[in-house]
């Protein structure tokens, strides 16, 4: 059975969700404070998947993400790069894509390249989007529609690069895994690119493709009714695409 792990900590709020999620694809998750990893009571390299889910972890202090990215790899940093090592996927969503940038996990290995700034509309976006999933080297997207439908909530979004040649880079390596679009399936701007991320990047995946952050939710649209118009179109009992991404995580482990 894969047994992911669902790193928490003060102002984790989307651990619940993630677990039922993992459950539902057939995972048996552990939701973890970290405290329990850097005090040694829980080994990391006893998992197959890290999953960093969303909320305000440490409040957002120094910026979304960054205290908890500290901790991380200050204190049990050589457990990351172990577990990367035997290519065990590790994925965040939101905060914890936040978390994976600012660890200078994404998108390129131990270097900080980019981030995850305020939205430029300066406010809360809290609401569904239209996603373009990207032909990537990520092996998590597969057998998903060209566009899918993920709810966002986030304030620090923006994706930004340091220069023009990470973005080449990132788009030679097919690192970019999904990206902001309208409901044609054609980058857009505001709403439907609700933050102003550079190249409409929603989320990215490292040279590997097994480490993965997005800021779109897979795990609040994994049935059809999670859909916001479900009545309207009249959706089936069964399965939506983060059902599927998070499926395709774990078969990968098997």
């Amino acid at each position: 059975m894969v047994k992911p792990i669902i790193l928490r900590t003060a102002g984790t709020n989307c651990d619940l969700e993630i677990e039922w999620a993992c459950l539902k694809a057939g995972a048996t998750p552990s939701r973890v404070h970290v405290s329990s990893i850097t005090s040694k009571k829980v080994n990391l390299l006893d998992y197959d998947i890290l999953i960093i889910p969303g909320g305000f972890s440490y409040g957002d202090d120094l910026g979304a993400g960054k205290v908890l990215a500290n901790e991380i790899m200050l204190k049990f940093g050589d457990l990351i790069e172990k577990f990367r090592e035997k290519e065990r996927p590790i994925i965040g969503i939101c905060n914890g894509f936040q978390v994976l940038v600012k660890a200078k996990m994404l998108p390129f290995w131990n270097k900080q390249t980019a981030s995850l700034v305020w939205n430029d509309s300066g406010r809360f976006e809290d609401r569904w989007v239209y996603l373009r999933v990207e032909k990537s080297i990520s092996p998590f997207f597969r057998n998903m529609p060209d566009v899918v439908r993920f709810p966002v909530a986030h304030a620090e979004g923006k994706f930004i690069l340091k220069d023009g040649v990470s973005l080449k880079k990132l788009e030679k390596n097919k690192q970019i895994v999904l990206r902001y679009v309208d409901p044609s399936g054609e980058i857009s701007s505001y709403p439907y690119n609700p933050n102003g991320s550079i190249s409409s990047i929603a989320g990215v995946c490292d040279e590997s493709g097994l480490i993965v952050g997005m800021m779109p939710h897979p795990e609040r649209a994994v049935l059809n009714v999670h859909k916001p118009d479900w009545l309207r179109n009249n959706a089936k009992d069964g399965y939506y695409s983060g059902f599927q991404f998070l499926k395709n995580v774990i078969e990968y482990c098997l």
